[in-house]
């Protein structure tokens, strides 16, 4: 994992350990910072060991109840992690501490704004030399219709230092994106798909027949998902892979789940302190959480015997219990997260992944899929399931999947 670890991350840290009363935050905040300077050239060091820390100083400020560092650490985190950019981190920091406001950064905007406003002046005297009789509002069209078309901004190789704002190639994307978007197609993000489309002659001329491009688009679809699952069953497996490895299979596959989520939202921390493994939306805008612990790698065993059968672990009790706290905690915010990211949490639930029955190989497979599902059957809001059960799962789905696209390819097919 790539870490930035510069004075900037230093100064902020310095302007975070002012805020807290707390010997404990303290403590922990003078251990990123000897770890930061541990390689004894003048360097600051970066790596997993950074972000540790990082997280480990906002667990003690959320444990002291300092809400306000626990917000300054997220925002080292973030920095340390590449989401807030040097320039914006920077000038958030002058900000809270009264500082003056960078004149690199206020004189690079405004030669932005006036390079923009000469280009718009440009821009208009071409357009009112070529249509002489136009009013305000073709002129404003016109501008409109060139701002949607910048998304599709190209730098042609066979002109060094130009670039190119192709006309009209909005309009096809926006074709695109509500044919992607429809119930015949099924595309993990319908404008970055259909962008990519507009930008390429070869594409357009593939998708032009409405029938065959859906096809196209579908197969390819189908096979992204069959190379995904691949990889997840492959980390699942792996007696060396941690959460943080299965994590990055089961990113951006939400399929994976079943048909009732529409995607995965975009904000893993939704209460001070916990930070959601996987957030999922359901199709009624509902949070569904995923909570992973480990597959073959899970210390400690999945089910034991109590007296005639199989029940769950200690491992599987706190795995749960870990969800319900954080159903708790989002039931406690529920109007803030409403109101602040539209999310509603109030009927939010959760899904336990933890463990794989081949931790058990003395052990049908059968009686430790019964046993999580009879647990499951006395909670409300909770569910638990096996790595292996919902690779499984998803296998199926997928399989289904392919026949049926392979019965609309091959019309015959729906005799057999």
């Amino acid at each position: 994992m790539a870490t930035r670890s510069d004075m900037t991350l230093e100064w902020q840290l310095n302007e975070v350990a002012k805020e807290t009363g707390d010997e404990t935050v303290r403590a922990a905040l003078t251990a990123v910072s000897t770890y930061m300077h541990s390689l004894g050239n003048g360097r600051r060091r970066q790596g997993k060991e950074l972000v540790r820390l990082l997280e480990a100083a906002r667990a003690s400020a959320a444990a002291a109840g300092e809400w306000q560092v626990v917000r300054l650490l997220q925002d080292s985190l973030d920095y340390a992690e590449g989401r807030i950019l040097q320039q914006d981190f920077a000038e958030r920091y002058r900000l809270f501490q009264d500082g003056k406001r960078s004149e690199r950064s206020r004189d690079f905007t405004a030669s932005s704004l006036r390079a923009m406003h000469e280009w718009l002046v440009t821009a208009c005297e071409a357009f009112l030399r070529d249509h002489p009789g136009a009013g305000t509002e073709e002129m404003v069209e016109h501008f409109r219709s060139q701002g949607r078309d910048a998304t599709f901004l190209r730098a042609p190789d066979d002109r060094p230092g130009r670039y190119v704002i192709p006309r009209g190639t909005s309009e096809i994307s926006l074709w695109m994106e509500r044919l992607l978007r429809s119930d015949r197609i099924e595309v993990e993000n319908p404008v970055e798909a259909a962008r990519k489309i507009a930008g390429s002659a070869q594409a357009l001329a593939l998708l032009a027949a409405d029938r065959e491009g859906q096809l196209v688009l579908r197969a390819a679809e189908l096979r992204r998902r069959s190379a995904g699952l691949d990889a997840l069953r492959a980390a699942v497996e792996d007696p060396r892979a941690r959460e943080a490895d299965l994590q990055r299979a089961l990113e951006g596959q939400h399929w994976i789940f079943g048909g009732r989520f529409v995607g995965e939202a975009a904000h893993r921390r939704l209460v001070p302190g916990d930070e959601l493994d996987i957030p999922l939306i359901r199709g009624d805008g509902a949070l569904h959480i995923v909570e992973l612990k480990r597959s073959m790698s899970l210390k400690g065993p999945l089910v034991k015997r109590h007296r005639n059968a199989w029940v769950p672990a200690a491992s599987v009790h706190e795995a749960v219990g870990q969800a319900v706290n954080y159903l708790t905690g989002l039931d406690e915010h529920r109007d803030r997260i409403r109101e602040e990211l539209g999310i509603e949490v109030r009927r939010a639930s959760a899904l336990v992944l933890v463990g794989h029955p081949g931790l058990h190989p003395d052990v049908p497979e059968a009686e430790i899929n019964e046993a999580l599902r009879t647990f499951n059957s006395h909670l409300t809001r909770v569910e638990v399931l096996t790595y292996k059960e919902l690779v499984d799962n998803a296998e199926r789905a997928l399989i289904g999947e392919l026949r049926h696209a392979d019965a609309h390819v091959d019309p015959s097919a729906h005799g057999r």
